[in-house]
C-alpha cells in the first residue's frame, strides 16, 4: 500500500508550514534518510528526510504552497513492486490553495446598497407607511435600501440615516480606484510570523525606554590588540563585546533575566542571549546559550557560525527558540540610536547604535571620544525603571572598562 508523507511538526509551536521546494521528482527512487523536500517554518527552512524507501509516486502539494497544515499529506511513496495504479486506491488529502489577495471595493453611502430580494418575492419594497412617506419626501428610492426591521422591512430609522446625510445618500457611486503599479510579494512564513509577534508585542507590552551613551575607546583598543594577537584564530567584533557585557550584566542584575506570564514572573536560571540577524526575507534571533560562561573568542566563533546558518536558512529550532534577553545592533549601518520592540516573552532588548567620534567633557575639558548609544527597551510589567537603570548602568560599565569582563 502506498505510504503517505505528511507535513511534519518541526518545532513544538508549528501548526503549518510552507513547502518551499521538492528535492525529488515523481518517479525518483527514495531511500530512508534521503532529503525529499524543503519545509519553511516560521523561522527557518528545514530539510525533510524520507523515513521509508520506495518510489516517489505522487506529489500532492506542489512546491511554493503556503499554509500547509501539520499532518496534511504532501506526497505518496510507492513500496517496492507497486505501480501508479495503487495510488488510485489511496486517495490523499489535498490542501486547499491560499485565497487570492482581496481587492478593495468602493464604499457606498450608508445603507444605500442594492436591495435584497423581498420576503414576499414582489418587486414592491417591503416598508412601513411612515418609512414610505419619509422616503417620498426625501426623494429616495425604497428599492435602494436594505431594511433593518422584522423580515427585512424598511422602517423609519433606515430612511433617517439618509436624512442625516442626504448629500452622501444622493451622491453617485464612487468609481473603483486604479490599482497601484508594482509587484505583489507574498509574505513568507518568517515575515508573517515576525509581523504577528511584533504586532502582539506592541499592542500588549507596556514599553519603557532607557538610553545611555557609552565611551568605548578602551574597548576599541582592547579589540584591536586581541585581534592582532589572534591571527587567523578569530576576529572579534564590537558586537561580541556587547554580547559578553549583556551576559555579565544579566548575571549582575538577575531581575532583568526574566519572563512575564499571567501566572507570575519567571526568573530564568540560565543566561541565554539572543542576537538579531537580518535576513533577506525577515529577521531571526539565534541564541548564545550560557553566554556568561563563554569567553570573547568562543562567543565570536559561535555567533559567526549561527549567523551563517541563519542566512542559509539552516538553523535548528533549538538554536533560535527561547532566550532570556535580546540584542539588536544597527551600528554597522550608521544608525546612531533607535528603540527596539521587546521580543515576548522576554523582558528586555538592547538597541545598539554606531560607535562614532563625539565631543565629551573629561576632567573639565572637551575632548573627542568614541561614543556608542545604547537604548534598553523593557517590559514594564516585569522591569521597573530603577531595575532597568541598574542593568543599563552595568552594561555601560562593562563596555567602558572591558578588562572587568575578563575577571
Amino acid at each position: 500500500m502506498p505510504i503517505p508523507v505528511t507535513m511534519p511538526a518541526l518545532s513544538p509551536t508549528m501548526t503549518e508550514g510552507r513547502l518551499a521546494a521538492w528535492r525529488k521528482r515523481e518517479g525518483d527512487a527514495v531511500s530512508p534518510g534521503d532529503v525529499i523536500a524543503e519545509i519553511e517554518t516560521d523561522k527557518a527552512t528545514m530539510e525533510l528526510e524520507a523515513v521509508d524507501g520506495g518510489t516517489l509516486g505522487k506529489i500532492v502539494v506542489p512546491a511554493g504552497s503556503a499554509g500547509v497544515k501539520v499532518n496534511d499529506v504532501i506526497a505518496m511513496i510507492l513500496e517496492e513492486g507497486e505501480d501508479a495504479a495503487a495510488l488510485a486506491k489511496t486517495p490523499a488529502k489535498k490542501v486547499a490553495p491560499a485565497p487570492a489577495p482581496a481587492v478593495a471595493q468602493p464604499v457606498d453611502a450608508p445603507k444605500a446598497q442594492p436591495a435584497a430580494p423581498r420576503a414576499d418575492g414582489s418587486a414592491r419594497a417591503f416598508a412601513s407607511p411612515l418609512a414610505r412617506k419619509l422616503a417620498k419626501d426625501a426623494g429616495v428610492d425604497l428599492n435602494s435600501l436594505t431594511g433593518s426591521g422584522p423580515g427585512g422591512r424598511i422602517v423609519q430609522r433606515d430612511v433617517a440615516v439618509l436624512q442625516v446625510a442626504p448629500a452622501q445618500a444622493k451622491a453617485p457611486a464612487v468609481p473603483p480606484m486604479a490599482a497601484e503599479a508594482g509587484t505583489l510579494l507574498p509574505h513568507n512564513n518568517i515575515r508573517r510570523i515576525t509581523a504577528e509577534r511584533l504586532t502582539e508585542a506592541w499592542r500588549t507590552i507596556p514599553h519603557i525606554y532607557l538610553t545611555a551613551d557609552c565611551v568605548i575607546d578602551e574597548l576599541m583598543r582592547a579589540r584591536a590588540n586581541l585581534n592582532e594577537r589572534a591571527g587567523d584564530l578569530y576576529k572579534l567584533s564590537v558586537n561580541d563585546f556587547v554580547i559578553r557585557a549583556v551576559a555579565f550584566a544579566l548575571r549582575k542584575v538577575p531581575e532583568m533575566n526574566a519572563q512575564y506570564s499571567a501566572a507570575g514572573t519567571l526568573q530564568l536560571s540560565s543566561v541565554d542571549v539572543a542576537v538579531a540577524v537580518a535576513l533577506k526575507n525577515g529577521l531571526i534571533t539565534p541564541i548564545i546559550r550560557r553566554a556568561d560562561q563563554k569567553g570573547l573568542a568562543e562567543i565570536s566563533t559561535e555567533m559567526r557560525a549561527l549567523a551563517e546558518k541563519a542566512k542559509a536558512g539552516k538553523l535548528m529550532p533549538e538554536e533560535y527558540q527561547g532566550g532570556g534577553f535580546s540584542i539588536s545592533n544597527l551600528g554597522m549601518f550608521g544608525v546612531k540610536q533607535f528603540n527596539a520592540i521587546v521580543n515576548p516573552p522576554q523582558a528586555g532588548i538592547l538597541a545598539v547604535g554606531a560607535g562614532e567620534p563625539r565631543a565629551v567633557v573629561r576632567d573639565g575639558a572637551v575632548v573627542v571620544a568614541t561614543v556608542m548609544t545604547c537604548t534598553l527597551s523593557c517590559d514594564h510589567r516585569v522591569v521597573d525603571g530603577a531595575t532597568g537603570a541598574r542593568f543599563l548602568s552595568a552594561v555601560r560599565g562593562f563596555l567602558e572598562e572591558p578588562m572587568t569582563m575578563l575577571l
